[in-house]
């Protein structure tokens, strides 16, 4: 793969961008740690506003929708317009949501504050990846993307942790609302510190958005979504199997639209030049088989602790704990590495995600009536384990095939694909659990059934995704660092 980005001479590197990804880093964490924080407080949610079920399940997948649409064309924009205010104001928008969320009166103004909070979190996220790309030279983003992946591990622990631990406390009789309310505070230290240290990276060009580009991306993301995110819930009647079926034209007149863009000579929302690259779409069905696996497996793992085998929520979070640990420590070692070696820790990575899903379904074979948090240890630790080495060269990989002006879109378009693979990981491993569960009834030894079986889709996804890997060119990042030393210089940086 050719190196696309613009790199930033030595004389020209921003001394401050270590505390830049300092700020970005807790804008990312503070979005994380929102999708999973809001599964402990459904119970208490349900008994305060006597809300449906339905309405309950908007809480937690109106967020994710929301964010899903809003990656793709907010991401241009970035480019367009500017990643740095971009981000502040999706900041400062998430900020104000989640106040918005912590004080709602009814079900059905928090439903509408989780859905802005979404769009908040749309306008932010493509602009921290985005950033990261065009602030830190090529030796250092490995190391720098390598944080993004213990960042996940721990706002993937640290969600149920906290809210079970915010929820328990009731300050000040407050029950459920500290969980939204705990982001102002840091939500207005990341403003300030970004506006104060965030370089302002002037967009290459001033052009107009691509208004029927993202009406066709975000019907074709939306087409998806929605299936994924209810059609468990529903039953999956027909309108589900009939908006996934439609997703395909729907892409392929996206794509002609952006051919017929691209002709003309006018900005495209997704550059065809990435619609082309064989390398970053690649990138983006690893990225989608990596979120198919996480997120269903720790939905899965929270019903399986807590109604199958009695755990609370914080007893739930403490058991998941050597996951994060092994990507803390996996990520700081895999990051050492830059670009080095990424296709190996591609391959690596996905096959001891693998290995301890294994040896974690092993576990639950032999579980009798309790499940003892020490039998989890080991499993829990090696996929933590791989999931860092995994996720940092996953993303550089990515990265590396967009030119510095399309940063925003493509992290915009790899965070959407990371939201489908998430949305479909849920939908595929829930249906698996739920319809063992639901057909044979209740008791220790049904669950674990269930959850062996959803551990050998885990599997499945892994072993794919190393296959996934396999197909990259060989030595990926050396030829980037090659092709480093030719690159052109980076766009100007204004104090």
């Amino acid at each position: 793969m050719q190196s696309a980005d613009a790199q930033t001479p030595a004389a020209e590197v921003d001394p401050r961008r270590w505390i830049t990804l300092a700020v970005l880093l807790t804008a990312g964490f503070m979005n994380l740690i929102d999708v999973t924080i809001v599964n402990v407080a459904i119970p208490s949610l349900k008994a305060d506003f006597g809300a449906t079920s339905s309405e309950i399940e908007w809480v937690v997948a109106g967020y994710i929708v929301a964010f899903a649409l809003g990656l793709l064309p907010l991401g241009r924009l970035g480019d367009l317009v500017g990643r740095k205010r971009m981000f502040l104001m999706g900041v400062a928008g998430f900020t104000l949501c989640s106040a918005l969320c912590g004080l709602s009166p009814t079900i059905d103004v928090l439903i509408a504050a989780r859905l802005a909070q979404g769009f908040s979190a749309a306008m932010m996220m493509p602009q921290v990846l985005a950033l990261v790309q065009v602030t830190f030279p090529d030796h250092e983003r490995g190391f720098a993307f390598s944080l993004f992946g213990v960042t996940a591990g721990l706002a993937s622990v640290a969600g149920p942790l906290a809210g079970g631990a915010l929820i328990s406390a009731d300050l000040y009789d407050l029950v459920w609302r500290p969980i939204f309310l705990v982001n102002l505070p840091i939500g207005l230290l990341t403003i300030l510190a970004g506006w104060r240290f965030i370089p302002n990276v002037s967009p290459s060009r001033r052009e107009r958005i691509d208004v029927v580009g993202v009406l066709l991306g975000a019907a074709t993301v939306f087409a998806i979504i929605i299936p994924l995110v209810e059609g468990r819930e529903v039953g999956w009647p027909l309108w589900c199997f009939a908006m996934l079926a439609a997703a395909l034209p729907l892409a392929i007149a996206f794509i002609v639209w952006e051919r017929h863009r691209e002709r003309i000579g006018a900005t495209q929302l997704l550059p065809m030049s990435l619609i082309r690259n064989r390398h970053f779409l690649t990138g983006l069905a690893m990225t989608s088989s990596l979120f198919a696996g996480i997120p269903g497996f720790f939905f899965i793992t929270a019903v399986f602790l807590q109604v199958g085998f009695g755990y609370s929520p914080l007893e739930s979070g403490v058991a998941t704990v050597p996951f994060p640990v092994g990507v803390f420590i996996a990520s700081l070692v895999s990051g050492k590495f830059g670009s080095r070696a990424a296709k190996a820790r591609l391959v690596a990575g996905p096959l001891i995600l693998a290995a301890g899903m294994t040896i974690l379904y092993a576990v639950v074979l032999s579980i009798g009536e309790t499940v003892s948090q020490w039998s989890l240890v080991l499993p829990l630790f090696l996929c933590g384990l791989g999931m860092g080495i995994t996720v940092a060269p996953l993303f550089a990989t990515i990265l590396r095939a967009v030119e510095n002006r399309d940063a925003g879109s493509g992290s915009g378009a790899l965070q959407s694909f990371q939201q489908i693979g998430g949305a479909l990981g849920v939908a595929v491993s829930g249906e698996i659990f739920f319809r063992t569960v639901g057909e044979t009834g209740a008791g220790a030894g049904i669950f674990r059934e269930a959850f062996g079986a959803s551990i050998l889709f885990e599997i499945g996804v892994f072993l794919l995704l190393a296959f996934l890997s396999s197909r990259l060119p060989s030595g990926l990042g050396e030829r980037d660092d090659r092709a480093h030393a030719k690159a052109p210089p980076a766009p100007p940086v204004e104090n």
